[in-house]
């Protein structure tokens, strides 16, 4: 007996069963918000490929063509990347109203932790929570 997804039937004799195996690369690229490369690289380490995703749902099954296994392995990751930086809206009234946007040509300054918690608090206390 041969372990196998295809259903077999009597108007199936004589049919022969192959079985191929297709390497893929998937690209995935993320983003996150944090306030170094550090905090960066941790946060996108903690949220790679949803594994239970890979699966026989991602493949067409037609003309007696069924998937056998479907599996995703880590090969190899860029460098983490900046983009730009968190800053107010060029308006007068950003800063009041909570108006910000992302600045592609913002410095790239780390932020500590304790900065960074003392800064939320400010905010916090500013908005009202």
């Amino acid at each position: 007996m041969i372990d196998t997804n295809v259903c077999t039937f009597v108007d199936d004799l004589g049919k022969n069963l192959y079985r191929k195996k297709t390497y893929y690369t998937i690209c995935i690229e993320q983003e996150v918000l944090a306030n170094n490369k550090e905090e960066a690289d941790q946060k996108l380490s903690d949220c790679g490929i949803d594994y239970s995703q890979i699966n026989h749902e991602i493949t067409e099954t037609k003309d007696g063509v069924e998937t056998y296994m479907v599996d995703a392995e880590y090969t190899e990751s860029g460098d983490i990347e900046y983009k730009g930086k968190v800053v107010y809206e060029d308006d007068e009234d950003a800063e009041e109203n909570g108006f910000v946007e992302i600045d592609p040509y913002a410095d790239e300054i780390d932020i500590p932790d304790e900065i960074d918690t003392q800064l939320n608090l400010e905010y916090e206390q500013k908005i009202g929570k």
